[in-house]
């Protein structure tokens, strides 16, 4: 349950950053009910997402009923003892399958869907972690049982399937994660330079009066994470900026020496017109 609450606060989350933007204009009613589908769609993402993650999570409790069920009845005195772990077992594997396809169908919601966040992936990790958990518990079980010369051959393809299947949900699972990083490090490079008038025309950044036309020369540039990098010290006194930043996402100060100091205040906002700054310095 304490991993349930988890992923629930988690698309809480998503819903929270969906309504902390801001609301867009609307200027007539047919806009209106377009944003009112495109929040409808959300919660719909939202609510067969938490209904899957439900489903497993139940079926993690029923898993856990029936080990233990297993594990009070290897040790009993009953006759019909090893009848009932058969049952116990195959109810452990079908309902072990059925968890394995459930996380697939949650993979396939995520993948198909608007809801693109690292912590749903994080979600679905520790989701395999719990299932590769019980496999780990199910070998166990079986070599106790073999150990009480209760054998229950049947199921040992059923069981060496599971082993396989989850396997590769992991590796599949890996992929979207390692996607999902890189589109990440790629929404939030940017580059910047900063030179001299005649350094800058050397490079083919600046060419006639104009920033970043034709062919230039892109290893001059220095590449950062704008989610880390917001100041850039510019050692001269003269700055402009000659690439377009909107005015109120940054401010150009002056240190003690007179030294200009690039300070990006709204890195989102700096950034969203164009990946490449270039400053002219003197």
């Amino acid at each position: 349950m304490k991993k349930l609450l988890f992923v629930a606060m988690c698309l809480f989350a998503l819903v929270a950053c969906k309504q902390e933007k801001p609301a867009p204009v609307v200027p007539d009613g047919g806009s209106n009910d377009s944003l009112e589908n495109i929040i409808e769609q959300k919660e719909n993402e939202i609510n067969d997402l938490m209904s899957t993650l439900t489903e497993i999570q139940e079926g993690f409790r029923e898993i856990n009923e029936a080990e233990n069920r297993v594990s009070v009845a290897k040790s009993g005195e009953r006759a019909d003892k090893a009848q009932q772990i058969r049952e116990d077992m195959q109810f452990i594997a079908d309902r072990m399958a059925k968890n394995r396809e459930l996380l697939k169908k949650l993979q396939g919601q995520m993948k198909e869907g608007t809801l693109k966040s690292e912590k749903l992936q994080k979600t679905i990790e520790s989701l395999l972690q719990q299932m590769e958990q019980k496999d780990a518990e199910l070998q166990e079980l079986r070599a106790s049982l073999d150990a009480k010369d209760i054998h229950i051959g049947e199921l040992d393809e059923q069981i060496a399937d599971l082993n396989d299947n989850v396997s590769n949900l992991r590796t599949e699972s890996e992929q979207k994660t390692e996607t999902i990083n890189t589109q990440d490090r790629q929404l939030n490079t940017a580059w910047y330079v900063f030179g001299t008038k005649k350094e800058l025309r050397e490079q083919g950044i600046l060419q006639d009066g104009q920033v970043l036309r034709g062919n230039f020369n892109k290893n001059y540039f220095t590449k950062i994470d704008i989610r880390n990098e917001k100041e850039i010290k510019l050692y001269s006194k003269s700055a402009k900026l000659l690439t377009m930043h909107p005015s109120s996402s940054y401010t150009l100060a002056q240190d003690a020496s007179k030294q200009y100091t690039l300070r990006i205040t709204n890195p989102q906002i700096f950034w969203s017109t164009s990946k490449y700054l270039v400053i002219l310095v003197k």
